[in-house]
């Protein structure tokens, strides 16, 4: 990949009041992204493998995905404005006609739990990447924060 995009991966996810918060980065910088409940939900459940009964949202782009025999090849992160960010999502199309490729504008979230079904890599464009606020030492305190509580869960039961 060019050196105008950096590979990201999901570090964590922490619920909020409104949602939750997504915690995107490489060994750098980490950075954060608030999605819905739902779409949290999804990205956890799929971190986790976790079978659905029935297909979400997602589940059924991934079949559409199949039945037309398009392959998926990466999400990019490539805008973000007053902290709203935007990402695209990279198809790849072949049949008897030939191939093509698709660019189809999505939302991070969305684009985050196709790639991570899909196991197909998150960018993020280096002009984001370089404007967003490093978040690594508040998901580290975060997480040592619910290792902790879980410790002391974990004492108070036996």
């Amino acid at each position: 990949m060019q050196a105008d995009v950096i590979e990201v991966s999901v570090r964590g996810i922490i619920p909020t009041a409104n949602g939750c918060a997504v915690f995107l980065g490489d060994q750098n910088k980490t950075f954060v992204i608030y999605v819905d409940h739902s779409v949290g939900n999804a990205i956890q459940m799929t971190l986790d493998g976790i079978r659905k009964e029935r297909p979400f949202t997602h589940d059924l782009i991934g079949q559409i995905f199949l039945g037309l025999g398009v392959e998926m090849q990466h999400v990019v992160i490539n805008d973000v404005n007053e902290g709203t960010f935007y990402a695209r999502i990279l198809l790849r199309m072949e049949n008897e006609i030939g191939k093509k490729i698709i660019e189809v504008d999505a939302r991070p979230s969305d684009s985050t739990v196709l790639a991570l079904q899909h196991q197909r890599p998150i960018y993020v464009a280096r002009s984001v990447y370089d404007s967003v606020e490093d978040m690594t030492e508040i998901l580290e305190r975060v997480l040592k924060q619910r290792t902790e509580e879980s410790s002391r869960d974990d004492d108070k039961v036996d």
